[in-house]
C-alpha cells in the first residue's frame, strides 16, 4: 500500500513544521505550527483537506509548531495527541497569538477551543493507536512536555525528532532516544553545521556578565522567548543571583504557573519554584515606566526583540552605555535582536545601540554532534529526511550524515512528496 511523506512546512526553514505521513488517501498529521515574515505576519504551512486526517500530534506548544492548528477545526475536527503540559501551555499560546495577530489569522477562539476539547493526554513511552499506526511519544529534550514521535506504518517504521536536544539544561533532561529501530528519521537540523559551547560554561560567563554591569549601576535587559528559555533563565538567577533585583515581564509568569502544576516535566522544580517566589513580576505600566530606571536585571518577552515589553525597555536602555543587552534566545533573520548583533541597531538606519551587547547560547537544540549521535543511535535506519534547518545548514547536515554513517539523507522542500 502506497505510504508518502508530506512536507506542508519546515522545508528548508526554521520552523512551520507541519510534516503528513499518508497511507490510503488518509493522513496523520506531525505539528501544524507558522512562521512569520518582515512585518511579523504569520504564514501558514500548506493544508490537507481536515477530513482525511484521522489524528495529530503536537510535538510541543512552540508556535512553529502548534500555531496553525485551530485552522483545521474550522470544518473538522481530527483527535489531537500531546503531552499533558503541552496541552495546557498551547491554550495559552494560541490564545496570546490571537490576540496578538487575529487580523491575519482565519481561525477565532472557537476553533482554539474546538482543538482543546479534541485533545488527548499522552504520557512518554505510552503506546496508542491512531488510524491504525502504532505511535509511541519519547523525550524530545526540547522544552518540558517536548516529544518525540515513533510511527509504525505497518511497513516502516518512522521515528520524528520534532525540536529536540540532547545536552541537560535546568528545565530539562536530554532526549530519550535510545534503543530506537526506525527505517526512515525526520530530524530537525536547526543547528547542523554548529555545536554549542558547554552549558556551564556559558551559564558562568552570562552570569559574571551581569555581575559586571549591575555593580557598575547599569541594568541588563534579557529579551526570552515567554516559554521554556525565560523560565531556563530565572532558575538559573534564583540559583545564581538571587540578592540582585529582578523582575521579569510578559507571558512568563502564566506559562511559568503551568509548568509549576506538571513539576513532572520539569527536572528542577525547586529553581523556578525559587524564581517564582522572590523574584518580581511586573504587573503594569506604572511598575514598567519604573523598573528599567534602577541596577537589575529584567527578563521579558519577545525574545527576538520583535515586539512584546522587551522593545519598550530596549529603546529605553539602548542608549546608556552602563546597561547591557543579553541576548538568550535564537535570533531570526531580519529580526532586531539579529540587526543588533550584526549592525549595531534595531531598526534599519537607527540610532546605534550603545549599550553593551552579548550573545549566549542557551539553545534548546541539538548542536551538529547532538544530532549526528541521533542518527547513529537509530537501528535499522535507511533514510534521514532533514527539515527544520536554513538551506544551507540543512545540506550541510544531509551531507555529513551520508558521509561519515553512509545512509541517505535528503533536504526536502515546502511540497515535497516522499514515497516511503
Amino acid at each position: 500500500m502506497n505510504q508518502r511523506i508530506h512536507i506542508l512546512g519546515a522545508g528548508k526553514e526554521v520552523g512551520r513544521a507541519a510534516i503528513a505521513i499518508e497511507k490510503a488517501g488518509r493522513y496523520i498529521l506531525l505539528d501544524y505550527g507558522v512562521t512569520f515574515d518582515e512585518r511579523d505576519i504569520p504564514i501558514l504551512p500548506l493544508t490537507i483537506p481536515p477530513s482525511s486526517i484521522d489524528g495529530m500530534v503536537i510535538t510541543h506548544a512552540h508556535l512553529d509548531h502548534v500555531g496553525a492548528a485551530p485552522l483545521l477545526y474550522i470544518s473538522a475536527k481530527p483527535r489531537s495527541y500531546m503531552t499533558p503540559i503541552t496541552r495546557d501551555i498551547s491554550r495559552l499560546m494560541l490564545y496570546d497569538f490571537l490576540k496578538l495577530s487575529s487580523y491575519y489569522l482565519p481561525f477565532e477562539a472557537n476553533e482554539v477551543e474546538r482543538f482543546m476539547e479534541s485533545s488527548i493526554s499522552v504520557k512518554y513511552r505510552d503506546e496508542i493507536d491512531i488510524g491504525g499506526f502504532k505511535v509511541i511519544f519519547r523525550d524530545a529534550g526540547h522544552i518540558p512536555g517536548s516529544t518525540s514521535v515513533l510511527l509504525d506504518t505497518g511497513s516502516k517504521r518512522i521515528l520524528y525528532t520534532g525540536d529536540v536536544n540532547t545536552l541537560e539544561t535546568r528545565l530539562v533532561g536530554p532526549a530519550d532516544l535510545g534503543g530506537i529501530d526506525a527505517e526512515i528519521l525526520i530530524i530537525e537540523a536547526t543547528y547542523g553545521d554548529t555545536d554549542h559551547a558547554e552549558r556551564s560554561i556559558v551559564e558562568t560567563r552570562f552570569i559574571e556578565s551581569i555581575r559586571e554591569v549591575v555593580e557598575n549601576g547599569g541594568t541588563v535587559l534579557v529579551p526570552a522567548f515567554s516559554l521554556s528559555r525565560s523560565q531556563e533563565i530565572l532558575a538559573l538567577l534564583a540559583e545564581k543571583l538571587d540578592n540582585y533585583t529582578v523582575s521579569y515581564d510578559g507571558m512568563i509568569r502564566p506559562i511559568t504557573d503551568v509548568m509549576m502544576r506538571h513539576i513532572s516535566y520539569i527536572r528542577k522544580p525547586e529553581s523556578l519554584k525559587k524564581a517564582n517566589d522572590i523574584f518580581i513580576q511586573v504587573d503594569g505600566w506604572s511598575m514598567r515606566r519604573k523598573i528599567w530606571r534602577e541596577p537589575g536585571v529584567i527578563v521579558a518577552s519577545a525574545g527576538m526583540l520583535k515586539g512584546g515589553p522587551a522593545l519598550y525597555y530596549l529603546k529605553r536602555l539602548a542608549g546608556d552605555k552602563k546597561s547591557a543587552i543579553f541576548l538568550v534566545s535564537y535570533q531570526g533573520k531580519n529580526t532586531p535582536g539579529r540587526m543588533i548583533l550584526e549592525k549595531g541597531v534595531f531598526i534599519e538606519n537607527g540610532p546605534r545601540v550603545v549599550a553593551r551587547v552579548g550573545w549566549f547560547d542557551f539553545s534548546a537544540h541539538a548542536g551538529r554532534s547532538g544530532l549526528l549521535s541521533i542518527v547513529k543511535g537509530i537501528k535499522s535506519l535507511e533514510k534521514v529526511i532533514v527539515i527544520h534547518a536554513d538551506p544551507e545548514v540543512g545540506m550541510s547536515f544531509a551531507n555529513r550524515v551520508k558521509e561519515e554513517i553512509g545512509v541517505d539523507a535528503i533536504l526536502p522542500g515546502i511540497g515535497d512528496v516522499v514515497d516511503i
